[in-house]
């Protein structure tokens, strides 16, 4: 299917993780598409997907940009319009699951939702005229923890909820001049991240196996690669129609009846 994606420009936050992670395999696919990405990210591997990109004849760019600091943010929207004009869809995808749980200073915890949600509200509000412009959309990436909760991490369970309630709130706010807001909710999904954060653990496989089995569907972790493929549909006008929404891409395994679990 033709998304219609070709010469967008497409801003994706926090996409210069490592290879395969959620943020860089959305940049990846959208590259595939022939659109133009724009990586918006404080780490230096940005400048090596930039220069891999324009070496394929891919139109991209890499704004280094601590997005902790809205200044900085500030500043990479200017870039970003000095170079581009406009921007066809922001993908605030930045996240750090930080564990800045009730045992956290205050500032730890105030950090957590400068770089979870405040970069999220920035990036909208400093990259809204360039939006608007093209009459593009946002798409807000978001976690099964603020719906679920998890344990010990309070800074980014709040900041997702707030992601949550911002994707609403831009909806209604932006809906005047045909701007979509919606939000992708991820839940398991098998990362270089979670690859590492697995391995730290004393009894990582086991608990790997006791999640994996937990997912209804196919008793398997979402790939980043279906992740970005419903990123890359509900940011095109495949989706026209769809704003404050919540899309949850996990196999069933926040929703579904508990009773499909055999064991």
């Amino acid at each position: 299917m033709d998304l219609g994606l070709k010469g967008k420009v497409v801003v994706v936050t926090g996409a210069a993780g490592i290879k395969g992670s959620i943020g860089e395999t959305i940049v990846q696919s959208l590259a595939n598409e022939g659109a133009i990405p724009v990586i918006v990210c404080r780490n230096d591997r940005g400048f090596g997907y930039e220069k891999e990109l324009q070496e394929k004849g891919i139109d991209a760019l890499f704004v280094k940009t601590d997005l902790s600091d809205y200044k900085q943010i500030e500043a990479a929207a200017k870039t970003i319009e000095a170079k581009y004009g406009r921007i066809d869809a922001l993908i605030n995808n930045v996240g750090v699951n930080d564990g800045a749980g009730l045992d956290a200073s205050i500032d730890d915890f105030m950090y957590s939702l400068k770089l979870n949600m405040v970069s999220y509200f920035a990036m909208a509000k400093y990259c809204l005229p360039m939006i608007k412009k093209a009459k593009g959309n946002i798409l807000n990436i978001g976690s099964k923890v603020a719906l679920t909760g998890q344990g010990g991490t309070s800074g980014y369970a709040a900041s997702k909820g707030g992601v949550f309630g911002l994707t609403r709130e831009w909806a209604v706010d932006l809906i005047s001049f045909g701007i979509r807001s919606n939000a992708i909710v991820i839940a398991e999904s098998w990362t270089p991240a979670y690859d590492n954060w697995i391995k730290t653990l004393e009894d990582g496989e086991e608990k790997l196996k006791n999640i994996v089995k937990k997912i209804p569907l196919e008793n398997r972790m979402t790939t980043p690669e279906e992740i970005a493929d419903q990123c890359l549909f509900t940011i095109s006008e495949k989706s026209s129609h769809t704003t404050g929404q919540f899309i949850t891409v996990d196999g069933g395994y926040v929703h579904l009846d508990r009773s499909l679990l055999t064991e």
